[in-house]
């Protein structure tokens, strides 16, 4: 018997070995699929398919694991806009690349200092001599602005161009909490700061329709810029003005109408655009009607990775909302951005760092705890680069406060120096519930902040004194680093929202340019060569799991492309995204710097009335849905 028992161990030692070898086989298989780009064993020539179907982000998040395995991972595929520089700057130096064809049918859009970055890498194609093909069943105004760098533009015979330009409605809930009696108990400074209006209003104050109405005007002006100059012909002006003229003039035809204004060159529907690019890059399989020859942007992608290592030139990316702790990719993660610049410190090998920010702003401590991460790094040695992105605003330029030069772009938005506090309490609610409040005190402050009765005299005063001591923290900041008077920055900050060339005029940018223009000033500042230097983004790469997940990111099954669904669909986004924005006030940090009349520049997670938060945002959310 022994024996026996012995043999069957044995036995089941070696099954267990060989499943695990199979295991690893089957994994490493697997991962060997993931990481091979298809492009690196093919010699084909062709066009670099760019099927932009989801948003530009500055970081894209990744997707929870546990969320996707049960249904409900990230429903919007993110594009890094400094990866598709990279891949649209390797195909216009590439010979084997020879055109560019440009699908926009579900495009969402971007920030848009992001979508100019690539108009302008679009136009570095085109004049490689390569054409640029844009398609697409609808456009709006950032799919649009896109398509205008193209060569040729196509529009479904049954789509349509609709340009809205800047401009969306605020959600204000006085008169909901009130009902509901809920007191929303505000503690700013800045008299633009008009982030806790919603809680406190119902409508825009005076300060707050001048500074976004004046933000709205400048950055319409300078999409209508950058369209015009890709596109002289088209007359963008006239149609955004009264674009039903042209439709009655072409019949009620509105593609037909578009393409009469200049605004697109051809209709048809995608099997005459798969067509018109085989006729550019050929088609080796011509028994699929449609196809062309192509190299998918993801392989591309892959072979130009953007984010390999091995550069003296480290980025630091602060995207999305700043917030305390830890956080993934697409989330400012005060201790993980922290963290990230420190790990890269350790190696030794930086030379110079830039700081890419593409935030709102958010928590103030967090904000700081980024701000000093960033100095510990002056203090080595390293010259430090803040190249600004779409938003950089508010805790987002409370972290710019640290380089030595800023970078921004025209349509930059930026500024929003300032600082607020918001707690709710419930005494009315708990009064038309017949809900008695009582309780002992030892101190002024003990049991307060007190929600169920409301803020005491002694506890708002205190709360108020917090909010003033951090304005004039941000406002000594700025001065320092901007070499000016306090005084001045108090003039030009009150919460107020700049773009980036009234901010360049007011001290608050030195220069205009992009993130490359920031890695070669950090390379000539620490004595390296602009053109040879080269660049390592300062964060954890995405393992095995996170790869295999990235595949599933993005189903566009059902994906409306016509642009009156697309329009349809926006009501529930700025629901979603005012009941997201509530959340982060309500269950946030107590003192934060945030920009919440900055423009959204990449999706949110939907909300879900079983996480987190507050329990009337549980209840707001279960009712959108």
């Amino acid at each position: 018997m022994r024996f026996v028992g012995k043999a069957w161990k044995l036995l089941v030692g070696i099954k267990d070995g060989l499943v695990l070898i199979l295991l690893l086989i089957f994994f490493g298989g697997l991962y060997s699929a993931l990481s091979v780009s298809p492009y690196k064993d093919s010699a084909r020539e062709g066009a670099l398919r760019l099927n932009l179907s989801g948003a530009i982000v500055e970081q894209p998040s990744r997707a929870d694991p546990f969320a996707a395995a049960l249904g409900g991972g990230q429903a919007v595929r993110e594009y890094r806009v400094a990866q598709l520089l990279r891949a649209l700057d390797a195909a216009a130096r590439d010979d084997r690349i020879r055109a560019v064809a440009l699908d926009l049918d579900i495009f969402v859009g971007g920030g848009q200092t992001a979508i100019t970055d690539v108009g302008a890498a679009l136009d570095r194609v085109r004049r490689s001599g390569k054409r640029v093909v844009a398609y697409s069943t609808g456009y709006t105004d950032d799919g649009y602005q896109l398509a205008a760098h193209a060569d040729e533009i196509w529009l479904d015979p049954l789509g349509a161009v609709l340009l809205t330009g800047p401009g969306r409605p605020n959600l204000y809930y006085a008169g909901l909490l009130q009902r509901l009696g809920i007191t929303a108990h505000v503690y700013r400074a800045g008299a633009f700061k008009s982030a806790v209006e919603p809680y406190t209003r119902s409508d825009m104050s005076p300060e707050a329709r001048t500074a976004a109405q004046a933000l709205a005007n400048t950055l319409w002006e300078f999409w209508q810029e950058d369209v015009s100059r890709a596109r002289p012909r088209a007359r963008v002006r006239e149609w955004a003005a009264n674009p039903q003229a042209f439709i009655d003039a072409a019949g009620g035809d509105m593609a037909r109408a578009a393409r009469d204004a200049g605004l697109v060159d051809q209709l048809g529907d995608r099997a005459a655009f798969g067509r018109r690019m085989a006729a550019l890059v050929g088609n080796d399989n011509e028994r699929l009607p449609g196809g062309y020859n192509a190299v998918h942007y993801e392989a591309w992608a892959d072979e130009h990775d953007v984010t390999a290592e091995g550069g003296r030139i480290g980025i630091l990316t602060v995207a999305g909302t700043i917030v305390d702790g830890h956080a993934g990719p697409g989330t400012a993660g005060g201790d993980t951005i922290a963290e990230a610049l420190e790990h890269g410190l350790e190696s030794g090998d930086l030379r110079a760092l830039v700081v890419r920010v593409d935030s709102p702003g958010g928590s103030v401590l967090a904000s700081e705890r980024i701000r000093r991460a960033v100095l510990a790094a002056r203090e080595r040695g390293l010259p430090v680069v803040i190249s600004m992105g779409s938003v950089a605003a508010s805790g987002g330029y409370w972290v710019a406060t640290a380089g030595d030069v800023i970078f921004a772009e025209p349509s930059t938005i930026t500024g929003s120096i300032g600082v607020f506090g918001i707690l709710p309490s419930f005494e009315g609610a708990l009064r038309n519930l017949n809900i008695g409040v009582d309780g002992v005190r030892t101190t002024p402050l003990s049991g307060e902040p007190d929600i169920f009765r409301g803020p005491s005299p002694e506890a708002s005063r205190l709360l108020q004194t917090g909010i003033d001591g951090t304005y004039r923290r941000f406002i000594q900041l700025v001065a320092q680093a901007r070499r000016l008077s306090p005084e001045r920055v108090n003039e030009i900050a009150q919460g107020r929202v700049w773009s980036g060339g009234a901010a360049r005029q007011l001290g608050l940018v030195d220069r205009f340019g992009g993130l490359d223009d920031a890695v070669r000033e950090a390379a000539r500042r620490a004595g390296l060569d602009p053109n040879e230097a080269r660049a390592t983004y300062l964060e954890r790469r995405p393992g095995f799991l996170a790869r295999l997940l990235a595949g599933s990111e993005g189903d566009t099954a059902g994906a409306p492309r016509d642009v009156f669904s697309r329009l349809a669909q926006r009501p529930q986004a700025l629901l979603e995204r005012a009941l997201y924005e509530a959340q982060g006030l309500l269950a946030g940090p107590a003192i934060q710097a945030r920009c919440l009349e900055c423009p959204a520049v990449a999706p949110i997670p939907r909300l879900r009335a079983e996480t987190g938060g507050s329990w009337p945002l549980r209840l707001f959310a279960a009712l959108a849905r």
